[in-house]
């Protein structure tokens, strides 16, 4: 399929509210509860198929679309929350497009009073190639947004050049590690010597930690045995409608109950 045809499919599946938006649960260590859920985007393509938010954002990002896509889903996603139990926070995915804009943190502020969903209760997610472009924007940007009440995570820690100064230089509340730091583990035993220097470096720096990709039970026990707050992964849930995750989270599984 052309390129140029592709992206005038998102401009119309935009404008016809087509992109849906999927929430993955998030899960306490300790309790093993459900205490929040990350958005994510999808767009079922009539003739491709479904098309993940990474896919989805690249095509956005070809087309100009980036800024109206993400809205989009920053919308979708505040309309399904307000429907949430109030002790369940949402995360939201943050694109260096927006970050790197000046108003971004005034606007962003604005979308959010007009919702019914609290900024405390919002997770605000960068990722570290959103840094590498202009550290000090984001961090102005981030200290506009915890200054709001907002929380900031660094997303997909990990996956790339894992630069600690970022840790040091910028307003964050936790990190995400990515797959690939729990790949292994507990077997790999220099993957499991990373993966505690990093909870100690965080902890040292009274950041959250959130593990992402967790497949099996072994995975689990071992984030928890180190010291990780939080996970996600297919082991318990995948994305999943609004409706699925506030009766997950309504269910004796849900609430850490098996």
């Amino acid at each position: 399929m052309k390129a140029s045809a592709l992206e005038q499919d998102l401009l119309r599946a935009l404008d016809r509210r087509e992109i849906e938006v999927l929430f993955q649960p998030q899960f306490s260590c300790r309790t093993g509860a459900v205490v929040g859920a990350e958005a994510l985007s999808r767009w079922q393509h009539p003739s491709l198929g479904e098309i993940g938010a990474r896919d989805l954002f690249a095509i956005a990002e070809r087309a100009a679309l980036v800024a109206p896509l993400s809205r989009h889903v920053v919308a979708r996603a505040l309309e399904d929350a307000a429907s949430w139990p109030r002790d369940l926070t949402i995360s939201l995915n943050i694109t260096p497009e927006e970050l790197g804009d000046p108003r971004f943190a005034a606007d962003f502020a604005e979308i959010i009073a007009k919702s019914e969903v609290g900024p405390e209760r919002l997770m605000l997610e960068i990722t570290e190639d959103l840094l590498v472009r202009n550290i000090e924007q984001a961090s102005a940007a981030l200290k506009a947004l915890r200054a709001l009440g907002f929380r900031t995570a660094l997303d997909d820690f990990g996956a790339g050049f894992c630069n600690f100064h970022y840790l040091r230089a910028l307003p964050l509340d936790a990190i995400k590690l990515d797959k690939i730091m729990v790949d292994g583990i507990p077997g790999d035993t220099k993957a499991l010597a990373v993966l505690r220097a990093i909870m100690a470096l965080a902890k040292a720096l009274e950041l959250s930690i959130y593990a992402e990709g967790i497949e099996n039970d072994v995975q689990r026990a071992t984030i928890k045995a180190e010291g990780c707050d939080y996970w996600q992964g297919f082991l318990r849930a995948q994305p999943m409608k609004i409706d699925d995750v506030i009766a997950l989270s309504r269910t004796a599984r849900g609430q850490g109950h098996g």
